[in-house]
């Protein structure tokens, strides 16, 4: 790749202003070439960035910024936004700790319009600053870029709704690339696919509206009688657009690679004075042939190889092996079914897609919707399991109590990222599942440890008699795994005897078990509490721990309503008379960075867990 000559001197938006068309195109080139090189080194979302490449250009080429904001569905697609806000001599940084972000991030840049990470939230958001803005009579527009596959959310059409006929100097510019992050399904995702393909039918409008309103006198008649004639016309052609009726003036399709219409089409819309919907059509993974080819596989991704495309080969993870073991059960029970929002590849059910497709359902970025269907599903004799990341399960809180809890539905939850998940950051931390069904009456949870552990809490799971039941699990790999190990069906392991225990669950599991071979050298021995079934916790793990002086839990979740506070609760109730230090994630969020290092920061890494409990022991 060459090294960047034009990009390098833009600093800020304005520069933009001030190229050629040709120049444009130069900058356009230079910026892909400096995405897929950060991102193939970094990791990051590949295919989203290289889609929007052109759509961001024109946005700063037309639009004033920072007055006029731009809040970017999801965030995921903001990395040419950064690169041209005055941040590219730290793009380098991007998704690593202390860096940059790879979301937008108010405190990073007065650029950055709203904090995203997740998706749906952006027309919500922009009519929110869109509205504050007519308050405090500021001026300047406000643009929501959302993606197709973000239609899906729920989130948006609330947005949609409140938005149209009321706000003039709101814009929503429907990014249009036929992708989430799986390819999109439903009905909206064939509504778009229809409106692509009546092109020709806004061409001919624009073009014949032009040549009449030039006809002196008689023009602007016959231009007002056009107008109530394209409207008829559009109705009959294809039933005019949703977003037409919901008050939004349509603009589209526009290819959305091509400056000159881009630009044209932002200018119409930055002098309107109602509400305005712009709908561009982008190829997700524009200018690097792999990801074009599978934009799925560079959605997301870690870092890979530039000439070949290739990341480094990291075995096998909790996510695959969830994978196979649903398919494994599902072929000897044909009431199980799987589900996911929009997450099929990452959640491992690709296979379950293929080979049980009338069992298989991806219902889009919609996981209030996933946990509602699923309650309905099991009320009528399924065994409905639902696969969805942590981080995102907290869209359908409320859905499992109304929906599930209380209805007594047998739902299952294959909850993905658990935990700590690293360079995303806090949006997507998977750290508040537990305290979330912690609170749940009657749910029950299990966290694996290990790869084998998946098959034993996915059977527990779907012959238990609870309401909701869960398994969650890390992303990644597991760790490291003692020679004295043994997978049961207990709701809790014990190993060695000690009058200081030490609880945990899920993969600290494994840095637990580090810990205690390096207090050994200090003459510090403990008794390992090893949770399988963290929710409930069983008696016997009380009874276990009433004789010791010192008890330690260690939890990769916020302790405000975690297990390890129930557990206290316990300790107390059994009048236990010794020390008790949790350990967990304490009113923050975590920041992005590796896994390892995040684990150090709240004090969850081997050595971390060695110290805390040699201090505590020696006091």
């Amino acid at each position: 790749m060459q090294k960047e000559k034009l990009l390098g001197k833009i600093k800020l938006p304005e520069d933009i202003k001030k190229l050629s068309c040709d120049e444009i195109d130069v900058l356009c080139k230079e910026i892909r070439e400096k995405i897929i090189k950060t991102v193939a080194k970094n990791g990051g979302h590949l295919a989203s960035n290289l889609g929007v490449v052109e759509l961001t250009v024109a946005i700063h080429r037309i639009f004033n910024r920072p007055k006029d904001k731009v809040i970017w569905d999801v965030g995921h697609q903001c990395y040419t936004d950064k690169i041209l806000t005055g941040r590219l001599c730290q793009f380098d940084t991007i998704r690593t700790e202390n860096g940059i972000s790879g979301f937008p991030k108010t405190a990073e840049s007065e650029y950055d319009g709203f904090n995203v990470g997740h998706s749906s939230t952006s027309i919500s958001a922009a009519l929110g600053i869109s509205e504050s803005k007519k308050l405090r009579n500021e001026e300047g527009k406000v643009i929501a870029v959302i993606g197709d596959g973000s239609l899906s959310g729920g989130l948006a059409y609330e947005g949609l709704n409140n938005a149209g006929k009321k706000n003039k100097n709101l814009i929503v510019i429907l990014n249009d690339n036929n992708m989430s992050i799986s390819k999109n399904v439903g009905s909206m995702a064939r509504y778009l696919a229809r409106i692509r393909t009546k092109k020709y039918y806004i061409k001919a409008r624009n073009a014949f509206g032009k040549i009449i309103e030039k006809v002196p006198i008689v023009g602007k008649l016959i231009s007002r009688a056009w107008n109530k004639f394209k409207t008829l016309l559009k109705d009959l052609m294809y039933d005019s657009t949703m977003f037409e009726y919901m008050g939004f003036t349509y603009y589209g399709p526009i290819d959305g690679h091509n400056m000159k219409d881009l630009c044209r089409v932002l200018e119409i819309a930055k002098d309107f004075d109602k509400p305005v919907l712009i709908h561009t059509v982008t190829v997700k993974g524009k200018g690097y042939k792999f990801a074009e080819e599978k934009p799925g596989d560079f959605h997301g991704v870690s870092a890979f190889d530039v000439n070949t495309g290739k990341g480094k080969s990291s075995g096998s993870n909790f996510s695959k092996v969830f994978g196979e073991v649903i398919c494994e059960l599902a072929k000897d029970n044909d009431k199980i079914c799987a589900i996911t929002a929009a997450m099929t590849d990452g959640t491992g059910l690709t296979d379950f897609s293929k080979m049980y497709r009338e069992r298989f359902f991806d219902v889009g970025i919609a996981e209030a919707h996933a946990v509602t269907f699923a309650g309905a599903l099991s009320l009528n004799g399924l065994k409905p399991v639902v696969a969805v990341y942590s981080s995102f399960l907290q869209r359908a809180y409320d859905q499992l109590i109304h929906d599930v809890a209380i209805q007594e539905s047998k739902v299952v939850l294959a909850i993905d990222r658990a935990g700590v998940v690293g360079e995303d950051g806090e949006t997507h931390q998977g750290l508040f599942d537990v305290s979330m069904l912690n609170s749940i009456p009657n749910s029950v949870i299990y966290s694996p440890s290990f790869f084998e552990e998946i098959r034993r809490d996915l059977i527990s799971c779907l012959s238990s008699n609870a309401n909701l039941s869960a398994v969650r699990y890390p992303r990644g790999a597991e760790l490291y795994k003692p020679e004295y190990y043994v997978n049961t069906n207990n709701p809790y392991d014990t190993y060695f005897e000690s009058d200081i225990a030490v609880v945990t669950y899920g993969r600290i599991f494994s840095n637990v078990c580090l810990a205690r071979e390096q207090l050994l050298k200090d003459n510090i021995n403990i008794k390992i509490i090893k949770l399988n079934r963290i929710k409930p916790v069983s008696n016997g793990v009380v009874k276990e721990v009433l004789g010791c002086k010192k008890v330690f839990f260690f939890e990769e979740s916020v302790l405000n309503g975690g297990i390890a506070q129930s557990f206290g609760i316990e300790l107390v109730r059994k009048n236990f008379e010794g020390e008790y230090k949790p350990i967990a994630v304490e009113n923050k969020f975590v920041s992005q960075a590796s896994v390892e290092s995040s684990l150090i920061s709240i004090g969850l890494d081997a050595q971390s867990i060695k110290q805390t409990i040699y201090e505590f022991v020696n006091i």
